[in-house]
């Protein structure tokens, strides 16, 4: 199915956007080819940057998507995920220029990771995302390498429910993201495949 209706850039880049074009149109009436030509530059590596292309989402309702553009860096098992001991861990690095807007790994519920992290229960960042599906299965993303200070920023609230490859936070130029699933999950992607956010199958989880 096809991904909820989106302008093809993420909205909190739509201010640079146009304070970019404007500054195209600036210089095209008031200063040189020089001035117009760096202009135009900015706006399209911008375009590049926020642009938030629409995905065809698989008809896999065990499938765990890839959150991000990007390439497969790292498959194994964690000894303190998904909560509760052992999980499989996928870490991808991020293409700066692939998707700006990072897609939900699976269906399920937003749960609560800070009051899991008071009562001891979670090793994750405050910043991570989690997911429990209606089978009970939970599955972490969560995201490292921040560039200019920035980390991504999730603009959902615990509790709403959320559809598989759904959009659920801004990257902001982070360099990696790991998905966190449930030990008896299967793995379906290798060191050095690409993968493309909301579309391909990082694995599948084991609930029937």
């Amino acid at each position: 199915m096809q991904g909820r209706r989106n302008p093809f850039v993420a909205r909190e880049g739509i201010p640079f956007l146009f304070v970019s074009a404007v500054s195209c149109w600036a210089a095209f009436y008031y200063l040189n080819f020089f001035w117009l030509s760096g202009a135009v530059f900015l706006l399209v590596i911008l375009f590049l940057i926020f642009r938030d292309p629409r995905r065809r989402i698989p008809a896999v309702p065990l499938g765990v998507v890839s959150p991000v553009d990007g390439r497969v860096v790292e498959v194994g098992i964690v000894d303190k995920g998904v909560l509760q001991g052992e999980a499989k861990c996928v870490v991808v690095r991020i293409n700066s220029l692939g998707t700006y807007t990072a897609r939900c790994p699976v269906e399920g519920k937003i749960m609560d990771l800070y009051a899991a992290s008071s009562n001891g229960a979670s090793v994750y960042q405050t910043n991570a995302l989690w997911v429990q599906t209606d089978e009970g299965d939970d599955v972490v993303l969560q995201f490292s390498g921040y560039r200019l200070g920035l980390a991504p920023k999730s603009f959902l609230r615990f509790g709403e429910r959320l559809g598989q490859g759904s959009r659920c936070a801004y990257l902001r130029l982070t360099r990696y993201a790991e998905v966190h699933m449930p030990i008896d999950s299967t793995i379906l992607v290798q060191p050095g495949q690409r993968v493309v956010a909301g579309h391909d199958l990082l694995g599948r989880l084991p609930h029937a």
